[in-house]
């Protein structure tokens, strides 16, 4: 919108809620982060806003799975948070069983963040593997 104080305003709530939510362990600084740096809120709300409004830039919500035959013979790894309420682990769960080369690993202590030391370990071990292809 044109108005900048209400432009600010829903960017920090926004943000303020998707950090609040995106973890299992919320660190206070973390959250600080959106409410603190203006710039950050809404660069972080716009990309977002983007990406749902645009539909996550996906036909319809089952465009993965329909198409998973088309990555059948690719390995990989889907990382999922057992805590994610982003990303429940029905659409991990769902996408393995369509993906026979894809890998299922739940972090018990994570929710959705890659910035969780779960979600970290269970990255790099995954990058690691598939580094010299």
């Amino acid at each position: 919108g044109s108005n900048d104080e209400e432009k600010l305003k829903a960017a920090t709530a926004w943000s303020v809620w998707e950090l609040s939510t995106s973890r299992l362990y919320v660190d206070p600084s973390y959250i600080a982060h959106a409410t603190d740096d203006a710039k950050f809120a809404i660069a972080f709300a716009r990309i977002e806003a983007h990406y749902f409004v645009n539909g996550a830039f996906m036909s319809d919500d089952e465009q993965l799975l329909k198409n998973a035959d088309k990555i059948k013979d690719i390995p990989g790894v889907i990382v999922q948070g057992r805590y994610d309420i982003c990303c429940p682990a029905r659409s991990a769960w769902d996408l393995h069983k369509v993906w026979p080369k894809g890998e299922l690993h739940f972090v018990d202590d994570a929710g959705h963040s890659t910035r969780e030391s779960g979600i970290v370990h269970e990255l790099v071990i995954a990058t690691d593997k598939f580094r010299d292809l």
